[in-house]
């Protein structure tokens, strides 16, 4: 009998230590200890250079070509070092062109249509996420839908329905425009945020006499603010850069865009590399300053956002 029983207890083990084994198997290995036990060390450090150095070669070559002298873009192009640097590029961008009327148009639509999609995002994601109703599903499958469309496919539909609303050639019109693209991405995103907060947290507000509006805006909404961060990131980003609807929609300075003003420099018959990569240059500066301020919250809202939905 005790023998039985050791045999037992040993056959435990072993099947608990089999069953340990292959859960570790089947556990996701982390990419860089995949790597390094594919390549090697040193293999590891040569694939790291290689991504870094696609990575970064653009921008780098981008910010070496803006301090270039014209001279020397025109006889050697991008294919050699400059033998002296210039900053004659960034002057004559402000000096000669309308550029600063660029800035100024991207950052005014880039924060509208943050400004607007977080409202509308936020109050459809805590919706969607706190309340059931009828119509909840079609909701999310409808914002699903949304986002499977080619922006190009769209161009016809939003001209007519601009023109017809007299908001063609407007940064108005550009935010609206912004809007309805940004905002299904970011309701996913903050509801899958917002599905991973406890609902004691409901209940909790309303035992303390709390109301729907009043526990959406003491509790919800500052629980909400790194998933918030990373939207709103996301959001000033797509808005900042977009360059189709820019293009296609706005015809003056009054409300064309950096990406649309960077676009004009690129002539028939020469291109104004220095002039181009130095708004480039300039362009990148507000984004890079912004994730480097909100770097942390917008990993955590991501990742916050990916997982717990």
């Amino acid at each position: 009998m005790v023998v039985l029983e050791r045999a037992g207890v040993a056959g435990g083990r072993t099947r608990g230590e089999r069953r340990s084994r292959a859960a570790a198997e089947r556990r996701p290995v982390p990419l860089g200890v995949g790597l390094k036990r594919t390549f090697g060390k040193p293999g590891l450090y040569v694939v790291i250079a290689l991504w870094m150095v696609s990575t970064l070669g653009p921008y780098v070559v981008m910010a070496v070509t803006s301090v270039t002298p014209q001279d020397q873009l025109l006889a050697y192009g991008m294919s050699r070092l400059p033998t002296r640097f210039s900053v004659q590029g960034y002057r004559e961008l402000f000096a000669t062109t309308p550029f600063v009327h660029y800035m100024v148009n991207s950052a005014i639509t880039a924060l509208g249509t943050v400004l607007f999609a977080l409202v509308v995002a936020s109050a459809a994601a805590i919706s969607l996420s706190r309340f059931r109703f009828r119509g909840r599903t079609t909701v999310l499958t409808a914002l699903l839908v949304a986002q499977l469309f080619p922006a190009v496919l769209l161009v016809i539909p939003l001209s007519t329905m601009l023109r017809s609303g007299h908001l063609l050639n407007s940064r108005a019109g550009l935010v609206l425009i912004y809007v309805t693209f940004a905002t299904p991405f970011a309701t996913y995103l903050l509801k899958g945020f917002l599905d991973g907060l406890p609902r004691e947290l409901d209940e909790a507000a309303t035992v303390d006499g709390c109301s729907p509006m009043q526990m959406v805006r003491h509790i919800l909404v500052p629980l909400l603010r790194p998933g918030l961060t990373a939207a709103g990131t996301y959001i000033f980003i797509f808005a900042w850069n977009e360059f189709l609807y820019a293009l296609t929609f706005t015809s003056s300075t009054a409300s064309q865009t950096i990406p649309v003003g960077l676009q004009l420099f690129i002539g028939d018959y020469q291109i104004r590399w220095d002039l181009l990569t130095a708004g480039g240059v300039i362009a990148a500066v507000p984004v890079l300053v912004g994730f480097m301020l909100v770097q942390k919250q917008l990993i955590g809202g991501l990742a916050a956002g990916a997982v717990k939905g």
